[in-house]
């Protein structure tokens, strides 16, 4: 069989959410914002108190903060950290003796999520730049792994959740939110670049998905799902019917 090409998806992924950190009111296959973040079950009192332009560029397909149930002190890594809406989230939950950091490969999300880290005064969140299936960062040294519709646009989907394993303390969990089918995808659409960066050509089969993160050493604790999402164009919609494309969120923990 065919496979897409890494550095195609690469590219679209890219300039899609290029797009979304400068253009967040653009036209896109999926909803953005904060009337998304609150239908998903983000707290109204905590999007209150981070910077409204990290919600405005907010892409995810989920929430799993009540599942990550992250305490005051922790040391949290965010996949593909966006525009920062999630950092700035984890970092009311952990306070200001815990540690955010964000991991994105988009130079125009980085930026756009620093400069409102900097306006708003969030000391304990900082912003790497890198690629969540090569992690910069040393063994065991996160309390707590989180990632909002990020792993579906990741090639590499195995390295990514061996990654994560890799990171986290013995004890520590990855939650996360994102898009699986209940049907295998055809090769048209795997092939696609441009439906990869749209979230769902690179979707993985429900089942294929959670093997996966049990493979890497983690154990599902908790998996849900969000019918609350939903794509908006109709070629995205269409693929959603055909294929089942859902969203779901889990929890995982590292023994």
């Amino acid at each position: 069989m065919n496979t897409v090409d890494a550095n195609a998806v690469e590219t679209k992924v890219k300039s899609m959410y290029e797009r979304v950190a400068l253009d967040p009111h653009g036209d896109f296959h999926f909803e953005m914002g904060r009337t998304l973040a609150e239908r998903l079950g983000y707290s109204p009192y905590d999007l209150d108190r981070v910077p409204a332009a990290a919600i405005d560029s907010f892409a995810g397909v989920g929430h799993h903060f009540d599942l990550a149930a992250l305490r005051s002190g922790e040391r949290v890594l965010d996949l593909g950290s966006g525009s920062g809406l999630d950092t700035f989230v984890a970092s009311l939950k952990v306070g200001r003796t815990g540690q955010v950091l964000g991991i994105d490969m988009t130079a125009a999300q980085l930026a756009k999520a620093d400069e409102l880290r900097r306006q708003a005064g969030f000391p304990n969140v900082r912003y790497v730049e890198g690629y969540i299936d090569q992690l910069p960062f040393e063994d065991e040294s996160f309390d707590c792994v989180v990632s909002n519709g990020v792993i579906n646009l990741v090639t590499n989907k195995q390295g990514t959740f061996a990654e994560a394993a890799r990171v986290l303390r013995p004890g520590g969990r990855i939650a996360l939110s994102d898009i699986v089918t209940a049907v295998d995808l055809p090769n048209g659409i795997v092939c696609n670049a441009t439906l990869w960066a749209a979230c769902i050509g690179g979707a993985m089969h429900r089942d294929a998905y959670q093997d996966a993160i049990e493979d890497a050493g983690l154990r599902i604790q908790v998996v849900q799902p969000n019918p609350q999402y939903r794509f908006i164009s109709d070629q995205a919609s269409g693929a959603t019917r055909k294929y089942r494309v859902q969203s779901i969120s889990l929890v995982a923990v590292k023994p």
